[in-house]
């Protein structure tokens, strides 16, 4: 249980810079809302790997966004319906499914298309959410946390050095 939290932790002391890991935050946010199998998810493996992003990050938040979306889907899938069944887009849908290769894209499933449209509206404002969020961690957040743990490793030392003499 403590574990995701720690790693969570660990990312958010790194040294790499806030935007790398608000980049690995937004990019998971859209593979992990979406279903895994689509040309957006080779899209964004592909600016993943380009990218000077932080992997563990993106894990780590894929895995988050993924059981979110696991109770989001049944908005998904009504923004999904209602875009597929307006009808003065029936005629893209038609023409998009008619070719093989937006066919690949799978817009003609709801909850692909209704996650992939949320996703791609909230990945601009996660990211500069994420990245102030990081930002004020390690300015505020980050500077006592290593007070309380100089704090608390003076402690455990001198108790140990009380303890092996008291015998």
């Amino acid at each position: 249980m403590f574990e995701p939290f720690s790693k969570l932790i660990k990312l958010l002391n790194s040294e790499q810079a806030p935007h790398q890991l608000s980049l690995a935050i937004s990019l998971a946010l859209v593979s992990g809302f979406t279903p895994t199998l689509g040309l957006h998810n080779l899209l964004v493996l592909f600016l993943l790997l380009v990218l000077r992003v932080n992997i563990s990050a993106f894990i780590l938040a894929y895995g988050s966004f993924s059981v979110i979306a696991l109770t989001l889907d049944p908005l998904f899938h009504s923004l999904g319906m209602q875009l597929l069944q307006h009808p003065e887009l029936t005629s893209l849908w038609t023409d998009m499914y008619n070719n093989s290769a937006w066919r690949l894209a799978r817009f003609n499933n709801s909850i692909m298309l209704g996650s992939l449209v949320i996703s791609l509206a909230a990945v601009i404002p996660l990211f500069f959410l994420s990245n102030f969020v990081i930002k004020q961690y390690r300015s505020q957040i980050q500077v006592r946390f290593k007070l309380y743990v100089e704090k608390f490793s003076k402690v455990m030392k001198i108790g140990g050095f009380v303890k092996r003499f008291s015998n």
